[in-house]
């Protein structure tokens, strides 16, 4: 959700290290008996953790790196450079610094398509568990792969699917940035969860020593357009600290799937009043207060994920110039159509997200008590398709209880920092109590409601 190109000069090393809160983090706990460093392409485990690599291996822990793709696409136009030529010097590259950091490490290259990991995400997470599942399981086991929110889709997805592998394991999983520290700022970084790894004088030149076996990627391969150097100068300074910064990942659970349309039919054939919607004070009191934080009185077009019975779109219709609202249960669907019969401008149908999606923009788009339902892959594809389907100057409005639920997939305040990653939006408003937590989002910058009517 993040958009960069390395070309741009980017954040300033001297603005990363001038905020304290970089040497003050805590520092992870490095006592290893095995060591994992997961790389989507050759160079992330240098440039993100070849610090933790050369200590863990000085301390004599085992140590396996596992290269996901062989970086063939590294130069898309380069004139000089076939991907099959860049494919064999980058596997080239990290196998001479690896060794030059942990050079009893073993390598594991996949040799998955660069830039496609989303399209192989099955194949990479099979790969994990079989390497994985070679290690003892053991909190002194310690797994790090590109973070989760690092802005690159392959980072991303191989986050994703280290996680997975790790499901119902011991092993820690933690993430370490690596294009973080060009397009982003101290304020993107999750602090609290982030831990330090120091490195010693030996360390830091062992990772220098190594950074520099990427040569294809810290300096042109010719003077020719489309051979130019990816890592700059500038942006190889930020790997030069005398830390390594990680990031500790959300753990999921093996059957961390979205929930099935067939959960909600039998949880409605069992229950008259789901959730108690029509009979709880707790219920009538939060659609208050959803109506009374959408900023707009007319919320123009609206799209309602999870409509459920019908009671919020009911109030939702009242002031939209059109309405679709949808629900996975065709249970509810029967009864929210029912409540809502008097809006000419009111369609409800039976679908779910994110397999279904309509066509064209929305005003207004409701997200209410269903993100959890989502498995994390499912919820991060929903909001893109909202990102994608919002009108310029349009609304998000989310929803969501905070308590455990055995059979939700995602935690409401999970749901609700997926939201809050979304780089283009900026918050409206914000209510939080112990049972639920509620956020406006708008593309930014956010216009309160008082600076619309011209109060200030």
């Amino acid at each position: 959700m993040v958009t960069f190109t390395h070309l741009s000069p980017g954040t300033a090393e001297g603005e990363w290290r001038a905020d304290p809160r970089l040497a003050a983090l805590p520092e992870l706990d490095v006592q290893l008996d095995d060591l994992v460093v997961v790389a989507a392409h050759p160079d992330d485990e240098t440039l993100g953790a070849g610090g933790l690599l050369h200590e863990a291996h000085r301390r004599g822990a085992r140590v396996m790196v596992i290269v996901a793709t062989d970086g063939e696409a590294s130069h898309p136009n380069s004139p000089t450079h076939s991907p099959d030529e860049l494919r064999t010097l980058r596997k080239d590259e990290v196998a001479r610094a690896v060794t030059t950091l942990a050079p009893e490490a073993t390598l594991h290259f996949l040799s998955l398509p660069d830039g496609s990991l989303r399209e192989n995400e099955a194949t990479l997470t099979a790969h994990l568990v079989r390497l994985i599942d070679e290690l003892p399981d053991s909190e002194r086991t310690l797994v790090v792969a590109p973070w989760s929110g690092d802005g690159h889709r392959d980072h991303r997805i191989a986050a994703g699917c280290v996680a997975r592998a790790l499901a119902r394991r011991s092993m820690r999983h933690f993430g370490y940035p690596v294009w973080l520290w060009h397009w982003g700022c101290p304020d993107d970084l999750p602090w609290n969860r982030c831990r330090a790894v120091g490195l010693g004088r030996q360390a830091r030149a062992a990772k220098s020593h190594a950074m520099r076996a990427h040569t294809s990627q810290l300096e042109p391969l010719s003077g020719a357009a489309g051979d130019e150097a990816i890592i700059s100068p500038g942006m190889l300074e930020h790997f030069s600290r005398a830390a390594e910064l990680f990031i500790e990942e959300e753990r999921v659970s093996d059957d961390n799937a979205s929930l099935t349309r067939q959960w909600f039919e039998d949880f409605y054939a069992r229950h008259e009043d789901p959730w108690g919607f029509d009979t709880r004070w707790y219920e009538e009191r939060k659609r208050a207060i959803t109506m009374a934080s959408l900023p707009t009185r007319a919320l123009g077009d609206v799209f309602e994920i999870g409509c459920a019975t019908g009671l919020l779109t009911e109030q939702i219709a009242a002031r939209a110039r059109s309405l679709l609202a949808i629900d996975a249960s065709q249970a509810a669907v029967e009864r929210a159509s029912e409540r809502v019969q008097a809006h000419d401008a009111v369609t409800v149908r039976q679908a779910m997200v994110p397999e279904w999606w309509p066509e064209g923009t929305f005003n207004t788009i409701v997200l209410s008590e269903v993100g959890y339902y989502l498995s994390s892959d499912d919820l991060r594809e929903t909001i893109a398709r909202i990102e994608h389907s919002l009108a310029w100057d349009g609304y998000v409005l989310a929803c969501h209880w905070r308590h455990h639920v055995e059979d939700y997939p995602l935690s409401g305040d999970q749901v609700h920092r997926a939201l809050r990653d979304v780089k283009s939006w900026s918050r409206v408003a914000l209510h939080e109590e112990e049972d639920f937590v509620l956020e406006v989002f708008t593309r930014s910058p956010a216009v309160s409601v008082a600076q619309m009517e011209g109060l200030r």
